[in-house]
């Protein structure tokens, strides 16, 4: 039985910590710095947004994670892609410039993909405020039923977060194979040899999303070991 439980928790810590120490592994893998480039990933980022028209668009260094920000209308890049000549640099900006260009195109799954994201905010807010008055609740009206159901509500509203974030999937994947690695094939700004280091990048991009919706479900479990 203890073995049987300690592959249980290898398996679980897999699948949560798999997908986002994959996506470290890939981007730091594949961001050498390379002379033979012929610009940085912000520069490569400025060139496809002027060619898509799209000059409005602002690119910014962030240190909270490579993004599209369709509020702001800003690319942000982390400054190792920013500054940086690599293929990882070259193949994330390509994605968040990908981004961009779904939103300047009105696609409807990113349409639905700012919506959803916009709500999480205050769902995860609301979820946080139930939780921190669960405890004075109780004390109130000295009823463990109502308890359960504010943990049940609480728990149910940050899974909320877990399958939005799987629902943005599809728009991560299309932005990395639908609209990224065509420019990058067609532009040729990587050289063929270095198309397939880009593709994992482009996949490892597309994975973080997954990533966050298994964190979210490791924070939830965090919260529910604290409040029992």
């Amino acid at each position: 039985m203890p073995i049987l439980i300690a592959i249980g928790l290898i398996v679980v810590l897999t699948l949560v910590f798999g997908p986002s120490v994959r996506v470290k592994y890939v981007l730091k893998k594949h961001g050498i710095e390379r002379s033979d480039l012929p610009g940085t990933g912000g520069e490569f980022a400025r060139h496809l947004l002027d060619e898509a028209k799209l000059a409005d668009v602002k690119i910014e260094v962030t240190g909270q994670g490579d993004h599209y920000d369709p509020g702001a209308r800003a690319v942000r890049l982390l400054r190792q892609h920013h500054d940086g000549r690599s293929v990882a640099a070259v193949a994330i900006a390509a994605h968040e410039v990908a981004h961009a260009i779904q939103h300047a195109w009105g696609e409807p799954a990113f349409k639905r993909r700012i919506e959803l994201v916009g709500s999480l905010v205050w769902v995860e807010r609301l979820a946080i405020i139930v939780l921190i008055a669960t405890p004075a609740i109780f004390a109130a009206v000295r009823v463990p039923a109502v308890a359960v159901l504010e943990i049940a509500a609480a728990i149910a509203l940050m899974g909320v977060g877990a399958i939005v974030h799987a629902m943005t999937h599809p728009v991560e994947f299309d932005a990395s194979f639908g609209t990224a690695l065509p420019v990058l094939e067609g532009r040729r700004y990587l050289s063929e040899k270095d198309l397939p280091a880009a593709r994992h990048v482009l996949k490892a991009a597309a994975m973080t999303y997954v990533a966050a919706a298994l964190a979210t479900l490791l924070n939830i479990a965090r919260w529910f070991r604290f409040l029992i």
